[in-house]
């Protein structure tokens, strides 16, 4: 099995050391693979920056245009309250989202059986016409768009389960039948959207899965979603491609959220992504990186993923389960509605 790897040094010269999303987190990720020898495992893919055309297929030119100010601007920009941006940052963004553009092609052109991007800065709150949530472009949303436009794939499905909602992506996508877009998180949470009627506009509706899920639910409330939520929606969709919005801020020791996943839990539902790709679109699948903001469950989580794309077995956890019980309470009520509302 080949595994295309999709990452570069230039990512840690968008960097504010006091940021919670600072260089800090690849490194530890980079040394984290090294370590394990998981590098001379994969297949490193040589990465083009995103082009103009390529980003304005998911965002506005007013997006790409506040970069660009930043890119002539002295010292941070601060795009909004927690949002910076440096003169390098734009030529960082442009080489993560292409890092993204390069695993998908690696996958869809045969070259690789999966793929991972292992990028920052992350990019699931970029929306159509603003950078937040640490976010400057939409890595996966460009990613998916150059693949429908230029590899004729039809449907991609994206799956997202950072501990915040996938807003920006939701936003993109959606008024489009083409792409569904699963986002499991905590909520009430930044950004403050997502919420179970949030379902898609026009021709898309119907064709956004938000599962709501309150702080405190660990590992068996995801892997309830995944099998009465999410794999019932996916068969239904029958994708060509699938990719992954991986945050490791669910877990249980991140700081800035309060959700009890495991990594042995996060373990399982990287595997339920690989087992639907293999049932439901040839194996093709690709992982991209979002949050994480622990830096030992984030660099031990893509050691997992990693691991789990080359058919290794093996799990690495410092960590071990959450203490005591879950506290979310009763994860019952959000499936009985998601299954309602999307007809599952």
């Amino acid at each position: 099995m080949t595994t295309a790897y999709a990452s570069h040094s230039m990512f840690t010269e968008h960097d504010f050391p006091r940021h919670p999303e600072h260089a800090g987190r690849i490194r530890a990720v980079w040394e984290q693979l090294s370590r394990q020898r998981l590098l001379d495992q994969v297949d490193r893919i040589e990465l083009t920056p995103a082009s103009d055309d390529q980003i304005l297929a998911a965002h506005s030119p007013a997006q790409l245009e506040r970069l660009a100010a930043a890119a002539q601007a002295d010292g941070v920009t601060r795009l909004d309250h927690d949002t910076y941006a440096l003169p390098k940052s734009l030529a960082v963004a442009r080489l993560a989202a292409g890092a993204a553009v390069g695993a998908v092609d690696s996958v869809l052109l045969g070259k690789a059986d999966n793929a991972l991007a292992v990028v920052r800065p992350p990019g699931h709150h970029a929306t159509v016409n603003w950078q937040m949530g640490f976010c400057l472009l939409n890595n996966i949303a460009i990613a998916t768009r150059h693949a429908q436009a230029r590899r004729n794939c039809g449907k991609v499905l994206i799956i997202d389960y950072d501990a915040h909602h996938g807003n920006g992506t939701q936003d993109i996508f959606y008024a489009d039948p083409s792409v569904l877009f699963i986002s499991i998180h905590q909520s009430p949470f930044y950004p403050g959207s997502g919420g179970l009627k949030e379902t898609g506009s026009a021709g898309g509706a119907g064709y956004t899965l938000n599962a709501p899920v309150a702080g405190g639910h660990g590992d068996d409330s995801y892997e309830r979603i995944f099998a009465e939520v999410v794999w019932p929606a996916a068969e239904r969709f029958a994708p060509d491609l699938l990719l992954a919005s991986v945050g490791f801020d669910a877990h249980w020791v991140d700081p800035l959220a309060n959700m009890q996943l495991s990594l042995a839990g996060y373990d399982r539902l990287a595997r339920a992504c690989l087992q639907m790709a293999e049932r439901l679109c040839g194996g093709k699948i690709v992982f991209v990186m979002e949050g994480g903001y622990d830096l030992a469950a984030l660099a031990h989580g893509w050691c997992n993923i990693t691991r789990a794309l080359l058919g290794s077995d093996e799990l690495s956890d410092p960590y071990g389960p959450a203490p005591g019980a879950a506290s979310g309470g009763d994860i019952g009520p959000v499936i009985a509605a998601a299954r309602s509302i999307h007809g599952l």
